[in-house]
């Protein structure tokens, strides 16, 4: 197909393009390297905002880093030997994001400040059709990269719309706003949180910490990568990828304690409780810091920090959530009162209810938030069933414990790469729509192997969990499993689409128990191996 083809709708010329990219952070920008080693040019990258990176775009408050070591945060395909520290802080992630566009040749394909505002699947062209706040295209293939920490949750809080002061999520920080001498209202004890209150702390006039749940909190083993180290990367790039492997051989090794032996991780519950210990000497203190749940249950918290700034004079720590708003007067569950000049909310992202899930209308009619309403799933963590020819990165059961998502990402480009095979030795206009079947049977196997998890065993509430308490988000095993799981499609899993005139009427859906969509014609594909197992 030519690139950026050109086709006649409704008596006027519609751009047309095999794949449409949507977000510029790890997942879309993995995707758009991926399609040009693909040999696959004729697609775009739909960004809402005027630059890459994603959540390492979005994410700029003071102290933002990444609790994955570097050189297993970053694409196996485009090692840096220039990383600075063994964790890397937000600005540098997002340079190295910057030099992958580039390097890759990635610009000519962005289209920034174009957020998708609606996607509806064409039953009788067998393509996206796709409105953006600058125009319309269509495309043949959707990838939904717009990952789950993009758009940020802050809750219902009475009377917060009347606050006379500063406020602003942890995502959306105000540079502008200068914090010295404030008193400092922080909601939420999270990732984001422990490590705002350590940066803002020495400046503010008096920091309050509204805590819901006290989180499990190791010491992060941070410090910076020697000169001698990068040359060494740079001279010898196979010192690099043996530096990645072990990192992740590391952690590889500690799945099992997450998914099958949680009574194993009260060992590094001692570990967290020493950190504590050595920071925090008021008894009470320790007290409201101390978690009631078995650690990993909720995510494990890396910082060096954060105690010791907790136990400085000008801060108090609230151990209940925010309820209400009284003027510039801040009320806690359990009443407590404090005065804030700002508040800055931590209280995380849209996940298991991810807002582009209601832009996104499938086959039937119904929006992928409706078809997700009972909670989310999608074979393979990637396809939804209802919505043919739209692939997910980062989709349900994709997340991760204790890794680097990166290695997930990956994984999922392998099988987004398989699937666009697939459909070129198909030929034809043609799509590719996931049986329910096979999806409701990957989703059972991984809600089986979930069920003894620390996630789900460990005695918390998490934003692991859906409304209605199911665990939708995390993988229940290795990367190593999932990078199997995702080697390739199986055409069993699918029915092939193409238009009604082209069908021959043959194998109409038969046998499948489901109805073909209108306009379009189902043909059970032929392939081996319907039944691969879950760790396959």
């Amino acid at each position: 197909m030519a690139e950026h083809e050109q086709v006649q709708e409704h008596e006027r010329v519609q751009e047309h393009v095999r794949v449409a990219v949507i977000g510029s952070g790890f997942g879309g920008l993995g995707a758009a390297v991926r399609l040009r080693r693909e040999g696959i040019t004729d697609f775009v990258v739909l960004e809402r905002s005027d630059s890459v990176g994603g959540t390492w775009r979005d994410n700029s408050y003071p102290g933002c880093a990444c609790d994955v070591p570097s050189h297993l945060y970053s694409f196996s395909f485009a090692p840096n030997p220039e990383w600075p520290r063994t964790f890397s802080g937000q600005e540098h992630i997002r340079a190295y994001l910057e030099h992958v566009t580039d390097t890759f040749g990635l610009r000519p394909h962005l289209r920034f400040d174009s957020e998708v505002k609606r996607m509806a699947w064409d039953t009788e062209q067998l393509r996206w059709e796709i409105e953006t706040v600058r125009g319309t295209l269509t495309a043949d293939v959707v990838v939904s990269a717009t990952g789950p920490l993009s758009d940020p949750r802050v809750p219902d809080i009475p009377g917060l719309d009347s606050f006379p002061g500063k406020v602003f999520h942890s995502a959306r920080w105000d540079h502008d706003y200068d914090l010295t001498g404030k008193r400092v209202a922080v909601i939420g004890t999270g990732a984001s949180a422990i490590q705002i209150v350590p940066s803002i702390q020495p400046k503010a006039g008096r920091l309050t910490l509204f805590q819901r749940t006290p989180a499990w909190v190791m010491p992060r083993m941070d410090r910076p990568i020697s000169g001698a180290e990068r040359a060494l990367h740079r001279a010898l790039p196979v010192t690099t990828k043996l530096r990645r492997g072990l990192l992740w051989g590391i952690r590889e090794l500690q799945v099992q304690a997450f998914t099958k032996h949680p009574d194993e991780l009260g060992f590094v519950e001692q570990i967290a409780k020493r950190n504590m210990g050595a920071a925090i000497k008021d008894p009470a203190l320790r007290a409201k810091l101390t978690p009631d749940y078995r650690i990993g249950c909720k995510r494990i918290l890396l910082s060096s920090t954060y105690y010791p700034a907790l136990a400085r004079p000008n801060v108090d720590v609230v151990a209940a959530g925010l309820s209400e708003v009284r003027g510039s007067t801040l009320v806690a569950a359990d009443g407590t009162e404090a005065e804030a000049d700002a508040i800055v909310f931590g209280t995380g992202f849209h996940v298991t209810d991810m807002p582009i899930a209601e832009r996104v209308v499938g086959e039937d009619g119904r929006t992928l938030a409706e078809t997700w309403k009972g909670g989310m799933e999608a074979l393979r963590g990637s396809t939804a069933a209802g919505f043919p020819n739209f692939v997910t990165v980062i989709g349900p059961n994709t997340g991760l414990g204790n890794s680097s998502m990166i290695l997930m990402i990956e994984s999922q480009l392998n099988y987004l790469a398989d699937y666009l095979r697939q459909l070129n030795v198909l030929g034809g206009r043609t799509a590719l729509a996931p049986r329910p079947a096979a999806v409701r049977n990957w989703n059972h196997r991984v809600q089986e192997r979930m069920k003894r998890t620390v996630w789900n065993t460990g005695g918390c509430t998490s934003w692991y969990l859906d409304a209605s308490g199911r665990n939708t988000t995390v993988w229940p095993g290795t990367t190593a499993e999932f990078r199997r799981a995702t080697r390739r499609v199986d055409l069993a899993e699918y029915e092939v689409l193409r238009p009604a005139r082209e069908n021959t009427g043959k194998n109409t859906g038969e046998n499948t128990g489901e109805n073909p969509a209108k306009g379009a014609a189902k043909t059970p594909a032929k392939a081996a191996g319907a039944d691969a197992e879950v760790s396959a």
